[in-house]
């Protein structure tokens, strides 16, 4: 049958203990990759296709603006998604596993 860990040691070398460090790590990256692909996507557009940004969409706006606020309420977002994750699933099985050496 499947032991329980008594000991803090026997549970960082547990099974269902890198399984969690493993999913922390893949939505981490995951999150981590998309903000960067968003962020360095933008730069490129500002370093070869200027005239984009540079449409006006207003008498005194250009494109640029809502580009921006939409990369920082992406950035936002994106937080929400982790902060939703991690008090859903994460801090659940964190503390199922707290249990487990009580």
């Amino acid at each position: 049958m499947n032991q329980q860990p008594r000991t803090t040691h026997e549970l960082l070398e547990s099974p269902d203990f890198k399984k969690l460090v493993k999913q922390r790590w893949s939505v981490s990256l995951v999150l981590t990759f998309t903000m960067l692909v968003v962020y360095f996507g933008f730069l490129l557009l500002v370093a070869f296709n200027k005239e984009v940004l540079a449409t006006r969409i207003g008498e005194y706006t250009t494109l640029a603006i809502p580009v921006g606020l939409g990369i920082i309420l992406f950035a936002w977002l994106l937080t929400g998604v982790y902060v939703f994750w991690a008090n859903n699933k994460y801090d659940t099985s964190v503390e199922n596993l707290k249990n487990k050496i009580q």
